[in-house]
C-alpha cells in the first residue's frame, strides 16, 4: 500500500489543519497555561471539534461517529502536534473509543460510543503506575466482590483525567506485577466512591492526573471485554502520538527554516551557511522517513491491530528520537533566544519530551523489538 494520502484523507487534514490553525494556535496553549485554566482546554473548541466529526472519527457510523480508520485520526493527531493543541481528543476520541469498540459489548458501546462522538463525554485511560510506561507492572488490585469487583491502587500520568467523566481501568485480577496474563479492563464512573482524582499539570502545560482507587466497587457489567483478558488499545494510542510527534516536528522544521532565511550573522543570511543546510537537509530526510513509518504503522493498525504490533513500535521509536532531533536543531539554529520563554520552540521541546514518554519511549520499545526476535 502506498504511503501517501488519499484524496480524501489530503481533504480531512485540511479540513483539521483549517479549524486548528485558526482556533487553536500555540498562542492558545499559551493563555491557558498562563492563565491557569483549570480545565487546561477549551470546551467551546472541543465542541467545534465535535460538531465537524472529528471527535467521533474513529466511532462507527450506528453510534452516531465517521467509522473512519487509524490512518485518519493520525491526520488529525498530525496536525494537533503542529499547533500543540491541547485537547481530549488522543484520550477520548482515540484511545477510549477504539478501547469501547473494540472490547465493549453492545449495551457498552450503546451507552457510551454516541456520547463520545457528539463530544458530550470525556474519558481517558488509566493505565500506568509509575514514572515510565510499563503496562505489565499493573499492580492496581481488582477483588471480586458480590456480583463484581473493588478496585484498590493508584494511576499516574492519566492524560486528561482531571476532566474525565468515564475512566477506563486496568486492573490486575490474576497473578502479579510483571506478568502477562491476569489484567482486566474496568469502566468506572470518575465520580464514584473512593475515586480521589488530583490534577498534574505536565511540563508542557498539558494536562494528566493522578487517580487513587479506595475499595472502589464495580459491578461485573463494568468489566470491558473479558476477564483476564484485557483487550489491546495501547498500539492504538501509540499510533496517535507517533503522528502528533510528526507533526510537531514537521513544524519546528519549517519555523526553523523560516528563521535561517531570515536572520543575518555577519553580513550573511545564516542560512547560506554550508552547515546549518547540511544540518536542516538531514533533519528533513529524518522526518520524512519517521513520517513514512507513522504511516505504514496506521496502516497496518487499520488491517489488523493484533498483528501491528512491531511497525508500531518500529514508528514510536524514530518518532521519539526524530523529534527530540527536531527540538533540539531548532534550539540550536535559533541561539540563545531559543531557550526563552517568550519563544515558541521551547513549547515545541517540552511537548515533544512528554511524547516521547506516553506509550512508551524509544528505548522502551526497541527492547520490544528485541525481545520479539528473540535476542
Amino acid at each position: 500500500m502506498a504511503l501517501v494520502l488519499t484524496e480524501e484523507q489530503s481533504m480531512l487534514r485540511d479540513s483539521a489543519r483549517g479549524l486548528i490553525s485558526d482556533k487553536a494556535p500555540v498562542s492558545h496553549l499559551r493563555h491557558l497555561r498562563d492563565s491557569k485554566d483549570p480545565t487546561g482546554f477549551s470546551k467551546e473548541l472541543w465542541h467545534s471539534f465535535a460538531e465537524m466529526g472529528f471527535a467521533g472519527l474513529l466511532v462507527p457510523e450506528e453510534f452516531g461517529g465517521s467509522g473512519l480508520g487509524y490512518v485518519e485520526a493520525g491526520v488529525v493527531m498530525e496536525e494537533i502536534g503542529r499547533t500543540l493543541m491541547p485537547s481530549p481528543f488522543l484520550a477520548t476520541g482515540v484511545v477510549a473509543a477504539s478501547a469501547l469498540n473494540r472490547g465493549g459489548n453492545a449495551a457498552q458501546k450503546s451507552e457510551y460510543l454516541p456520547k463520545i462522538a457528539s463530544g458530550s463525554l470525556l474519558a481517558a485511560l488509566a493505565i500506568d503506575e509509575g514514572a515510565k510506561h510499563r503496562p505489565l507492572q499493573t499492580s492496581l488490585r481488582a477483588v471480586r466482590a458480590g456480583n463484581g469487583f473493588k478496585l484498590s491502587g493508584a494511576k499516574a500520568l492519566v492524560v486528561d483525567g482531571h476532566v474525565a467523566d468515564l475512566l477506563i481501568v486496568a486492573a490486575r485480577t490474576a497473578g502479579a506485577a510483571g506478568e502477562r496474563e491476569g489484567l482486566t479492563l474496568f469502566l468506572v464512573d470518575s465520580k464514584a466512591k473512593g475515586i480521589a482524582v488530583e490534577r498534574t499539570v505536565m511540563v508542557d502545560a498539558h494536562n494528566a492526573a493522578r487517580v487513587e482507587f479506595a475499595n472502589v466497587e464495580v459491578n461485573a457489567d463494568s468489566v470491558l471485554g473479558e476477564v483476564d483478558q484485557a483487550a489491546g488499545v495501547l498500539d492504538i494510542g501509540r499510533g496517535a502520538v507517533a503522528s502528533e510527534m510528526v507533526g510537531l516536528s514537521d513544524e519546528v522544521f519549517n519555523r526553523t527554516v523560516e528563521y535561517l532565511k531570515s536572520r543575518k550573522q555577519f553580513g550573511k543570511l545564516i542560512g547560506e551557511f554550508q552547515a546549518l543546510q547540511h544540518r536542516a537537509a538531514e533533519l528533513y530526510i529524518d522526518i520524512e522517513i519517521t513520517r513514512a513509518a507513522v504511516m505504514k504503522a496506521l496502516q497496518a493498525l487499520d488491517a489488523d491491530v493484533a498483528k501491528a504490533a512491531s511497525a508500531v513500535a518500529v514508528a514510536k521509536a524514530r518518532a521519539g528520537t526524530t523529534s527530540t532531533r527536531a527540538v533540539h536543531e531548532g534550539v540550536q539554529m535559533h541561539g540563545g533566544m531559543g531557550m526563552t520563554d517568550q519563544f515558541d520552540i521551547g513549547f515545541f521541546m517540552k511537548r515533544a519530551r512528554v511524547c516521547e514518554e506516553l506509550f512508551g519511549d524509544a528505548n522502551y520499545h526497541t527492547e520490544q523489538l528485541a525481545r520479539a526476535r528473540g535476542y
